[in-house]
């Protein structure tokens, strides 16, 4: 199989799957909404009577578009923040990025909050907000946001102790 044939309909479906592994990896239970396209969430985990929504976003360029939704009439900041506001207090993301790893690799994973996110995308391209959160991006020398340098915060990294973090404070 080339990457050529890895759709983002591929990414979708196996960016859920890993998510709902990874879950499932830390005891976690995990539920899948039936049928394409549900809003808001894709994922359910639960544990004890804690309850998460989580929204998986899978990439293979190096990014994940979340705002561009909300952009028409409006700045990068209040797209980001129509964004934010869209989402509910028991949703959290994971971000499935799978540029650059080999088939026999596992992607690279994240958990955020909305609101995480939100102030990541406010702080991208150098203060002047973006419609893609970007895992890595250095910026070229012309434009804007010359010269600088936007990074997923590394504490995002799935692990289990972030899967706690994420229950303790939004389930």
């Amino acid at each position: 199989m080339s990457i050529d044939t890895f759709t983002s309909w591929h990414v979708g479906v196996a960016a859920e799957a890993i998510v709902a592994a990874q879950f499932a990896r830390c005891g976690v239970a995990v539920s899948v909404q039936y049928g394409a396209d549900q809003p808001e969430y894709d994922l359910v985990a639960v544990e004890g009577d804690l309850l998460l929504k989580i929204s998986v976003k899978g990439s293979k360029d190096g990014g994940w578009g979340l705002t561009q939704s909300y952009k028409k009439g409006r700045t990068y900041h209040e797209a980001i923040d129509a964004w934010l506001e869209a989402h509910g207090k028991k949703t959290i993301f994971c971000l499935v990025q799978f540029k650059g790893v080999e088939l026999n690799k596992m992607p690279r994973v994240y958990l955020a909050s909305p609101a995480e996110i939100a102030e990541e995308m406010h702080k991208s391209r150098a203060g002047n907000g973006e419609t893609v959160l970007r895992e890595y991006k250095k910026w070229t020398d012309k434009g804007i946001a010359a010269g600088t340098e936007d990074i997923i915060p590394e504490k995002w990294l799935f692990s289990e102790a972030r899967v706690r973090e994420m229950f303790e404070n939004y389930a």
